[in-house]
This record gives structure tokens, C-alpha cells and sequence, in this order.
């Protein structure tokens, strides 16, 4: 195996840490392996339904926290490809030990990272170098009536975003707290 995976105090949710192979042409790093997760337990038989790529370009911004309610329930593998974000997943399962919990983590290429987020938890970023560029894995597709999410500035998660923040949406504005969901 070429990947390992850190648990984080969320069940369920993973950080696969992968070195990239890198010589005087670049670099190259496998970002998934169905049958490594699927060994390790963390992806399972879960499908790849959609595959996203996303580009920030200023500092600070921040996007999220966004998941996509049940039925329509998907799990996340997020990878920075340029730059550097810091990752937050949020555990939005009402029968989980460690609902209404945070756990952060920063992405970038050059750690070769990524974070594994499943079936309801929320997931959002913050873009630590401009021109940021992100991959995202899905295991469901996305349904615009499930999505639903949490304000990124929730006091009762108070999640400790390393930069003030930038730039932010009006759909994520306007997200509810977590007392209101």
C-alpha cells in the first residue's frame, strides 16, 4: 500500500496521507485507490458519482459548511491540488458521540493529503495561499433540494479558522446555526 490513513477524533472521518513519487521530471501521486480505502475500511464499496473541481483566489475566503441532507447523504474525499486550504469536517450526526464536533486539517500537494468526509457530516474550507485549487470525490450526486449546511461561524462549534475571514457567499451568509437545525 502507498497510503496510509490518520484517524481524527470524528468517526468516520480520515485523513489518507499519500507520498507523492517525485524525480527531476516532477512529481506523481496516486489521489485514490478504490481497493486501498475499500482494505482500510474508510470508503467501502461506496461509488465515485461525481468528481469536482473547485478554484479560490483569495486569501481568507471561505466556503462552506455544506452537505447535502438524507436521503441524498454523500461521503467526500477532498485533496488540495495548488495551494493550501485549511479543511474542516463537521459531525452533523444527531447519533454520533461526537456530534456537533469539528476537526481541521491543513491541505496541500506538497503533503500529498487529503480528508475523507462521510454521509453527514458538514464539510468547508478556508483558503491559506491565493489561487487555491481543490478535488473532490463524491460518493452520491449532488441533489440542489438536499443541500443544506451550517454557518462557518457558529459559535457553538466555534471552529478556530486560521485567517480572519475573506470573502464569503450569500448562500453561506445566510446558512442556519447548529441550535437551529
Amino acid at each position: 500500500m502507498t497510503a496510509e490513513l490518520r484517524r481524527t477524533p470524528i468517526n468516520g472521518v480520515f485523513e489518507l496521507l499519500a507520498k507523492p513519487f517525485a524525480d527531476h521530471r516532477g512529481a506523481f501521486l496516486n489521489a485514490f485507490r478504490a481497493q486501498e480505502l475499500a482494505f482500510m475500511s474508510s470508503w467501502g464499496d461506496r461509488c465515485i458519482a461525481q468528481v469536482n473541481l473547485s478554484r479560490t483566489e483569495a486569501l481568507g475566503t471561505i466556503r462552506g459548511l455544506h452537505l447535502q441532507a438524507a436521503p441524498h447523504s454523500e461521503a467526500k474525499l477532498v485533496r488540495c491540488l495548488r495551494g493550501r486550504v485549511w479543511d474542516v469536517a463537521v459531525d452533523l450526526r444527531q447519533d454520533s458521540a461526537t456530534y456537533g464536533q469539528w476537526h481541521g486539517v491543513e491541505l496541500s500537494p506538497e503533503q500529498g493529503n487529503a480528508l475523507l468526509i462521510p454521509e453527514g457530516c458538514a464539510h468547508g474550507f478556508q483558503v491559506l495561499e491565493p489561487g487555491s485549487e481543490l478535488l473532490y470525490l463524491h460518493s452520491g450526486a449532488w441533489v440542489q433540494e438536499a443541500e443544506t449546511g451550517l454557518r462557518w461561524d457558529d459559535p457553538q462549534l466555534a471552529i478556530a479558522w486560521p485567517l480572519p475571514s475573506g470573502e464569503l457567499s450569500e448562500r453561506d451568509r445566510g446558512l442556519p446555526l447548529l441550535s437551529a437545525t
